[in-house]
């Protein structure tokens, strides 16, 4: 493919050699290139990519790509004239760009939507997945648990991949024949431009909670990270928002998308009322009918209000659609949260004591599973909570997710959740560090996850509900760098068993 082809729709500020020479793969990482190969120079946020230009040019580069921050052709001493340079505004933006062109503009022969938030990313996009598959469509998701080709999985390893594995994702979708795509979209995602080329027919927003302030510094970049992705939807497309969280409406102000808003609390253009909330699943009153549905607690509430949402949506922004409100009520009545979320397990030999996993990692995340807890167990039953927090992450949160922890909970176990380069004992120091004296008398600190595990569940009896909160689908723990193999549900599994 020529160079020229790849940057259609690139603004370019400087030039030097021949735009129409042929090139082979886009590649950002200097490693990876091949003789022939355009690389793309990123500043990324470790490194800054045209610190190995040079590498890229001993490795063959036939064509490079810089930003234009200070960095000028002219710096280049060691690219000879047989090789192109062009100078763009944004070499992230532009990866995304290029990544869309070679892979012939897949988001095109796509409708692809677009979850963000803090939590309920991963749930909302299952439950897309399977609503728009009950419906009679062939999807794709893209997400933190796995990628799905129709049903064919595709491991995944970030919650948005980077832009050219995404846009190669989005082409394999597309000839796999799928009509729709449902992504979760991470703030780092938009941060670092992943989504760049990416045309998105709508978008939804979950909620914003503390979260990720190690890398956005503080919660204002973090919101503005989020709202950047709803700033840059097209003007056919709709924008999506939960009416219930403040900042839903930011979200909306200055997107061109049409403005939707869903909620149970709050005037709402798609709105739901909880009739009841058990063990069974949700009793709910949805845009004036009435759905059973198989999930737990009120922020799957918000979930299932969301996809009723796009389902109904799609319909009036994208190509005709073969399905009626009682057709999306039915399918959702019978779909199941992503794996990881809100997991339970009864326990064989403990009349009524129930195990729950759950991907909670942050504190509103956390608080809003042991608030359904809450609301579900007996009068006679206790919580039993085991949770940790990761390492290398934001530290702010830790002594937070103690606190709410031992307030919510009977019995609180403090222990070792991806601690990777950092100290586990230091974190839990952290994690104590936010207990008061009424919290430290009914905690433990079992720095092994496996033996704290077990020990909750040594300690439970009937009806008891035991939490294990941190990690859910995720299948093992790292450790300085090593992913050594660990599954909450299955050591949870075998400890009650």
């Amino acid at each position: 493919m020529t160079l020229n082809h790849l940057l259609q729709n690139v603004r370019i500020l400087d030039a030097r050699g021949i735009l129409a020479t042929e090139v082979g793969q886009i590649r950002f990482d200097s490693r990876q290139v091949q003789p022939g190969d355009v690389f793309v120079a990123v500043r990324g946020v470790q490194v800054d990519g045209h610190q190995f230009i040079d590498k890229a040019i001993e490795r063959g580069a036939a064509a490079l790509v810089i930003s234009d921050f200070g960095f000028r052709i002219s710096d280049l001493s060691n690219a000879g004239s047989e090789i192109t340079v062009v100078c763009v505004e944004d070499s992230a933006e532009t990866l995304g760009q290029m990544a869309s062109n070679y892979f012939n503009d897949p988001s095109h022969d796509l409708q692809l939507i677009g979850v963000t938030g803090t939590n309920g990313k991963t749930t909302t996009v299952t439950l897309l997945w399977q609503l728009f598959t009950r419906l009679g469509y062939k999807c794709g998701l893209i997400g933190t648990v796995e990628n799905r080709v129709g049903e064919d999985v595709v491991p995944s390893t970030h919650t948005t991949p980077d832009a050219v594995q995404l846009h190669g994702l989005l082409r394999q979708m597309a000839d796999a024949g799928c009509t729709h795509v449902f992504m979760e979209v991470s703030s780092h995602a938009v941060h670092q431009r992943r989504i760049a080329g990416a045309t998105f027919v709508g978008g939804v927003f979950t909620n914003l909670t503390h979260d990720h302030l190690d890398y956005h510094r503080t919660f204002a970049e973090y919101r503005d990270a989020k709202k950047k992705f709803f700033d840059d939807l097209p003007k056919m497309a709709f924008a999506l928002t939960n009416a219930d969280d403040k900042n839903g409406a930011v979200m909306l102000q200055n997107t061109k998308a049409a403005h939707y808003t869903y909620g149970l609390r709050t005037v709402a253009d798609f709105k739901a009322k909880i009739i009841d909330n058990s063990l069974t699943g949700l009793h709910l009153e949805l845009d004036g009918a009435e759905l059973f549905a198989r999930m737990i607690g009120e922020f799957n509430a918000y979930n299932l209000t969301a996809a009723y949402a796009v389902a109904t949506l799609m319909a009036k922004f994208t190509k005709p659609q073969r399905f009626s409100k009682l057709d999306i009520l039915t399918a959702l009545s019978d779909l199941h949260g992503a794996e990881g979320r809100f997991d339970y397990i009864n326990h064989p030999s403990q009349p009524g004591c129930i195990g729950i996993v759950d991907y909670a990692h942050t504190p509103d995340a956390l608080e809003k599973v042991l608030e359904t807890i809450q609301k579900l167990k007996k009068k006679t039953s206790r919580v039993i909570t085991v949770t940790g927090a990761g390492g290398d992450r934001d530290k702010t949160k830790r002594p937070l997710m103690a606190q709410l922890s031992a307030r919510m909970s009977d019995q609180l176990i403090l222990t070792s959740d991806n601690p990777r380069t950092e100290d586990p004992a230091s974190i839990l120091r952290d994690m104590e560090a936010g207990l008061d004296a009424e919290g430290l008398k009914k905690t433990l600190v079992i720095q092994d996850r496996e033996q704290a595990i077990k020990t909750a569940v040594r300690l439970a009896g009937p009806n008891d509900i035991i939490l294990v909160a941190g990690k859910g689908h995720e299948k093992y723990q790292d450790v300085n760098g090593v992913k050594y193999p660990f599954d909450d549900k299955q050591v949870l599994l075998k400890a009650m068993s």
